[in-house]
């Protein structure tokens, strides 16, 4: 398993506000971007500051919200995704042929938008960086960004002079235990309000423990799925005498959402090349399925140490593993 990557820094990206981010998470859930489009927006990011002559690592992010709309309808139980057509166009060589020679409009791809305001915090590994420097740098990663799509949206520019609560910013943790503790706590401080997304792996295992004692065949999808919805029952033995209707969101459970936390591999990998319309020929190719976990959106300020905001990448590709993990972890694991 690969662990939290070394950093000198925290640079802190506040209240970016992403038009139209990508709603759709994966095959299974929805309503927050996959924490797999943050790592790709770092990596990303890292490549283009090296290209403008940066000396910088990104190894880890970490992702506050703090608001979210997403596109869907309002009113009734069950909602869907305000969809929209691109508009029709009048030549007829942009029109879907059918078999019988015909024309006709291309249908609405279906796709979940969300508007999102939220702050990344990258993980920067820079060895000796004076304020010279570091001003000149966020400067260039500023400007790098906006030329950038977050999770498939827009990032919209500052309608006027930005804030000094809406400028990119850094934490310095190269002093000793004492000072990274500070410097850390007056992070968490300026995050808020928000909602920082971490890992709660824990729950699945605790969930299963609990159906196996009820159905010994119980698996750790049963035990995701029934941690993803809230479990309803009808308990015939209240006090009054009369049977009332209960759910297992015990108070203080927190939070908790299905997440998807990376890919898995479905077979072999391919050479580079051999995978006819792969998007990169020159990089070697493997089909995958997403794999899936739980997360909790919590405060800030409940967190301890900047390991617990984080995320990174751990691949194993011997395993066919290809996942975000994040080492936070909870005092009360129960739910």
């Amino acid at each position: 398993m690969n662990t939290l990557p070394h950093f000198t820094h925290l640079l802190v990206l506040p209240h970016l506000k992403v038009h139209n981010a990508n709603a759709v998470s994966s095959p299974l859930t929805h309503g927050f971007p996959s924490i797999t489009a943050f790592l790709g927006l770092m990596w990303a990011l890292e490549r283009k500051t090296r290209a403008a002559g940066l000396d910088l690592e990104f190894g880890a992010v970490g992702v506050v919200c703090h608001d979210r709309q997403e596109q869907t309808t309002e009113g009734g139980f069950v909602k869907s995704f305000r969809l929209t057509r691109n508009p029709i166009q009048r030549d007829i060589e942009r029109k879907l042929i059918d078999k019988d020679g015909r024309t006709s409009t291309p249908a609405i791809v279906e796709e979940g938008r969300i508007h999102l305001d939220l702050s990344l915090v990258l993980a920067v590994n820079a060895g000796t960086w004076d304020r010279d420097a570091q001003q000149h740098d966020l400067e260039t990663i500023l400007d790098l960004l906006q030329g950038m799509r977050i999770a498939g949206g827009t990032l919209l520019p500052a309608t006027q002079a930005p804030a000094s609560r809406h400028r990119p910013w850094l934490a310095n943790l190269t002093g000793d235990s004492d000072d990274q503790a500070g410097e850390f706590h007056k992070l968490r401080a300026r995050l808020l309000p928000g909602s920082a997304l971490v890992a709660r792996d824990d729950l699945i295992d605790s969930r299963l423990n609990e159906l196996r004692k009820q159905s010994p065949q119980a698996t750790r999808l049963d035990a995701w799925l029934s941690l993803s919805r809230i479990n309803w029952h009808y308990d015939s033995k209240a006090e009054d005498g009369k049977g009332v209707w209960q759910h297992d969101r015990k108070k203080g459970s927190g939070w908790v959402v299905p997440i998807p936390v990376g890919y898995g591999a479905l077979g072999e990998l391919h050479a580079a090349g051999t995978v006819v319309h792969a998007r990169d020929a020159a990089t070697p190719f493997r089909f995958v399925e997403s794999l899936y976990s739980m997360g909790e959106w919590i405060g800030p300020h409940r967190l301890h140490a900047p390991q617990e905001l984080l995320w990174y990448a751990d691949s194993r590709p011997d395993e066919g593993l290809y996942r975000c993990r994040n080492d936070y972890r909870s005092v009360d694991t129960t739910l």
